[in-house]
């Protein structure tokens, strides 16, 4: 990894990802084996105006010796010394910058029961901050880094550093960070966005038609006032953000209980350190009743108990199957890039902003609009070559949105 490539994919996440401005504070989330790309990001932070760069480091091998081998009590537990640490941070309008570069089968071997009692306890508590960040009450965003485990993972039989630099290569481009000029090209990328979302916004559909060969037959409808979005956000003091790098989806949220129908996954699920594969669900009246999986069925029946919202979906979200990443034809084993790569949707927890009118809400009342709620959100991929999907416009009249796996407009 050359140290011009990594400035230019942290000046994405600095400036495109976080916005970082004058006075702003940012966290760093990072794995231990990402200092070379952190350092560069808090140059980067430090140039665009940042008042202080704090950092939360992570050591995987630690982290999965505290899930085999801590005693089972911890996980119903969590410190109250990091919920006043968000709690501090939030309140300062702080910048939050997560960089992925997470082994995908760190918990393979660990109890799913663990993995659940954990999700739950550190979820419950950090309720708020999680809706300070899906509210867009803070700036956040996401990037992916490689490491040796990760690499190893997508491309298997390489020599390490081979796979690590193949790995890096691909993230270059599927993260847009690999041109002249970066943030010009993410500024071009969200602009692009526009006109399918004003589009999408403009029909105001009751509901998504879904088919395919593999045996996805799903019909979702969408609540009144639902918003499309995709590419960069706005945070409430009215910066513009890109919570993920890279992203290349155009995102609403379903109408909680207007689900109905088989949807089948597409690509392996990344859950708590373990892969999920060959799965598939059964909707009705939003509801997951019935799910099966070829690998990791334990882990996903621990994802659908961590509370009841967690069997309805929050997040219905469009790709075309011909997205850059896809064409990569690379497995990520890696949520972040996987579901940039094919269209997908979300169990657990909706966006309210995309909903209108969310921010006057509560959180009944945005039940009872039809926008789930949850302790987890989980996007799963159901896009594939032949995937069809037809609008319903509020006067039954039925509109190709993909055919064949692309949009039809």
């Amino acid at each position: 990894m050359r140290q011009e490539e990594i400035s230019k994919l942290a000046d994405v996440f600095v400036r495109m990802g976080g916005n970082v401005q004058k006075g702003d504070v940012v966290v760093v989330t990072a794995n231990l084996t990402d200092a070379p790309f952190v350092r560069e990001v808090t140059r980067r932070a430090y140039d665009c105006g940042a008042k202080e760069v704090v950092y939360r480091w992570i050591d995987q091998d630690c982290e999965r010796a505290r899930f085999l081998c801590a005693d089972p009590a911890v996980f119903d537990e969590y410190p109250s010394w990091m919920v006043e640490f968000f709690a501090y941070y939030d309140a300062k309008q702080t910048v939050y910058l997560y960089v992925d570069s997470d082994d995908p089968d760190l918990m393979s071997g660990v109890e799913a029961d663990r993995l659940r009692r954990n999700t739950i306890s550190r979820s419950r508590a950090q309720s708020v901050h999680r809706n300070n960040t899906m509210s867009n009450h803070v700036r956040w965003s996401i990037a992916g880094f490689p490491s040796d485990k990760w690499a190893a993972k997508v491309f298997p039989g390489l020599p390490s550093d081979e796979a690590e630099a193949k790995l890096w290569n691909a993230i270059l481009k599927a993260s847009r960070a690999d041109g002249d000029n970066p943030v010009d090209d993410w500024r071009r990328h969200n602009e692009n966005f526009k006109t399918r979302e004003n589009y999408l916004n403009k029909k105001s559909f009751t509901s998504l038609k879904y088919s395919n060969a593999l045996g996805t037959d799903l019909i979702i409808e969408l609540p009144k006032g639902h918003i499309w979005m995709g590419g960069r956000e706005i945070d409430k003091q009215g910066r513009y953000f890109n919570p993920n790098i890279p992203t290349e989806e155009i995102f609403t949220l379903p109408r909680r209980t207007g689900v109905n129908g088989r949807a089948v996954s597409t690509m392996p699920l990344s859950y708590n350190g373990n892969l999920i594969e060959g799965f598939e669900f059964t909707f009705k009246n939003g509801r997951v009743t019935d799910y099966r999986a070829k690998k990791n069925a334990a882990v996903l029946k621990g994802l659908l108990e961590n509370d009841e919202g967690a069997r309805y979906l929050g997040e219905v979200s469009l790709v075309p199957f011909d997205s850059p990443i896809n064409r990569q034809g690379i497995l990520y084993s890696n949520t972040l890039f996987d579901e940039n790569a094919s269209c997908h949707l979300a169990l657990g927890k909706a966006y309210p902003t995309n909903l209108a009118g969310s921010e006057a809400m509560t959180t009944e009342e945005l039940l009872d609009a039809g926008v789930n709620d949850s302790l987890i959100h989980v996007d799963f991929m159901i896009g594939s070559e032949d995937l069809n999907i037809i609008g319903v416009e509020p006067d039954g009249t039925e509109t190709p949105v993909f055919v064949d796996g692309n949009f039809a407009f």
